[in-house]
């Protein structure tokens, strides 16, 4: 990711000073980000994402290895953050897939997030608990989420998620695109044959 943030930039001729400034990240950890010194969150990613006008996807993978199908195997999913981030820690899937209008992610909350800042960014997210128990902390409430249950809420509400128990909850996270669009001009919600 580190490369292609720095090569999106300069395709677009933008300085670090432009893309922090549309981005909302200070240069100096934009910076740290493309020297490969920092490792955003996915809040910081679709903020990038936004600024240079592209999906989320491409920020993880290079336009000409996205293809039609894509399949992810376990085994196969790129770890975002380092296995001992004391965060929240994220693993990428499907981002070899083309054009699409979430990426997906499985990810491990942590079991304290006092330390985590609430995180806020543009589109919506959903987010499906696979293992164990997590927690949907916003600043007006919290839920308890148990296996098999999900989460959907506009992304630009801060928000954070924890584990529940003595291990990390497998979370699965999806994140849209932002709509620049009114909700009347959306397209329609794909029905099922």
């Amino acid at each position: 990711m580190i490369n292609r943030v720095r090569r999106l930039r300069k395709e677009r001729l933008m300085t670090l000073e432009v893309l922090a400034e549309r981005s909302g990240v200070t240069k100096s950890y934009l910076s740290k980000v493309e020297r490969g010194q920092s490792v955003p969150s996915i809040a910081v990613c679709a903020s990038l994402a936004k600024a240079l006008e592209v999906p989320l996807d491409s920020l993880f993978a290079e336009a000409d290895e996205l293809g039609e199908v894509t399949v992810t195997r376990a085994a196969e999913r790129q770890a975002l953050t380092s296995p001992d981030e004391p965060g929240t820690r994220y693993e990428g899937m499907a981002l070899d897939a083309g054009t699409k209008g979430m990426t997906p992610f499985m990810l491990y909350p942590p079991l304290d997030a006092n330390p985590v800042p609430f995180r806020d960014h543009p589109g919506e997210e959903f987010v499906f608990v696979h293992q164990g128990r997590a927690e949907l902390i916003l600043p007006s409430r919290t839920i308890t989420l148990d296996p098999g249950d999900c989460a959907y809420f506009k992304a630009t509400t801060p928000h954070k998620l924890r584990s529940l128990g003595t291990r990390r909850a497998t979370v699965l996270l999806l994140v849209s695109s932002d709509y620049d669009t009114p909700d009347d001009a959306r397209p329609a919600p794909p029905r099922l044959p």
